[in-house]
């Protein structure tokens, strides 16, 4: 395959930026784009030239890093597919493809397509965690939990931070990664006892950091990766309320 590559070159946050194009020469269908993505650069090195900077890290969908927005959608488009699980396969021989990084306040571009997605990690310190003595490991079955709650802890924990969802909403909006994280712990014992705590400091950090409002128009579940529902969105929604009306 023989592809044109529009790919968002910048230096840095505080310089303009501009989308180049690149060739995309003999490249496999049985690549993935983070591969093709590797090819590209090493032609450009034995150029002499910038190679294009973006996020990698395990290349299985499950760490999150590989945040691009292709074609105007993030991860490509592909349902439950991240950019690294994306093959080259989906497109076609002569294509041009526009490769931007996620576009929202919160998350700045530190270089090319490279954001800076720290904001996420504060949400979290604010209160993504559990406190629990230390000490010996506490029996499987000292707290039993009922397969239906277990179930849906699980649908939620399987958020990987991509950002995804940020990047697909109009508003920016963080509510789908910061309900993901509220509702994994909201719904198992060891997380009840900080629950009002919890969804108060993440609600009020996830708006310091500069992320709108919900849209309603779940963007962000046709994009995320690990298919989170705007159910739990729902569910944020009620963990916070309870909190208010106490």
């Amino acid at each position: 395959m023989n592809l044109t590559l529009r790919v968002w070159r910048q230096k840095k946050a505080s310089e303009p930026g501009r989308l180049v194009d690149y060739p995309a020469r003999d490249i496999s269908p049985d690549m993935s784009f983070l591969e093709m993505l590797d090819v590209v650069n090493e032609g450009l090195i034995q150029q002499g030239q910038e190679p294009i900077a973006f996020d990698s890290d395990c290349r299985e969908g499950i760490c999150g890093m590989c945040s691009l927005v292709i074609n105007g959608v993030p991860h490509g488009g592909h349902q439950a597919t991240a950019t690294c699980q994306l093959h080259m396969r989906h497109f076609h021989d002569g294509q041009t493809i526009t490769i931007e990084p996620w576009r929202a306040k919160a998350f700045p571009v530190v270089k090319d397509c490279v954001c800076d997605r720290s904001s996420f990690d504060r949400v979290i310190q604010a209160g993504g965690f559990v406190s629990v003595g230390t000490g010996g490991t506490p029996d499987a079955n000292t707290l039993p939990i009922s397969k239906k709650d277990s179930d849906r802890a699980m649908d939620a924990a399987q958020c990987i931070g991509c950002g995804a969802c940020v990047a697909a909403c109009r508003n920016a909006s963080a509510m789908l990664f910061v309900a993901a994280k509220v509702s994994h712990l909201a719904q198992l014992p060891q997380g009840k006892v900080e629950a009002a705590d919890r969804v108060q400091a993440m609600v009020a950090q996830m708006d310091a950091e500069g992320f709108g409002n919900c849209s309603n128009q779940s963007e962000c579940e046709a994009v995320c990766p690990k298919e989170i529902s705007v159910d739990f969105i729902a569910q944020l929604n009620r963990e916070y309320l309870k909190t208010v009306i106490k």
